[in-house]
């Protein structure tokens, strides 16, 4: 399984690609080196660890996404429900309840979600 956990940093480099993509790898490096002060050597070793996880591809000297901040996101959610409540997405929203009390408009889009949710696989 691919490992999508991300540092911050890591984060910050993927959303300059995200900000830029498709961007040429010369002009991440410049990117990276005024918004991060890293040196190409960092930039380029980033880079490789990131497409190896395959989030980007570095394409003939284009870096492109190969999932979207948002599909990156959904995957972390997942792994972080299966590893810390045995894939209970129940047991996550209590435990998130407990901490964070939810708002009626909270409950509102969840209800609505699930009756949507619903109506597309034909379970109530």
């Amino acid at each position: 399984m691919n490992e999508y956990r991300l540092g911050v940093m890591e984060t910050k480099f993927a959303d300059i690609i995200w900000a830029n993509e498709p961007v040429p790898s010369g002009t991440l490096v410049k990117l990276c080196e005024q918004e991060l002060g890293w040196k190409k050597s960092t930039t380029y070793t980033m880079l490789r660890r990131i497409c190896e996880r395959g989030i980007f591809i570095n394409d003939g000297g284009v870096v492109k996404k190969l999932m979207t901040k948002q599909e990156l996101a959904a995957i972390q959610g997942e792994q972080m429900v299966e590893e810390s409540f045995g894939g209970s997405l129940p047991e996550f929203v209590a435990a998130f309840s407990t901490r964070r009390k939810l708002s009626r408009d909270d409950v509102e889009e969840l209800r609505r979600f699930i009756d949507e949710y619903g109506k597309g696989d034909g379970k109530a």
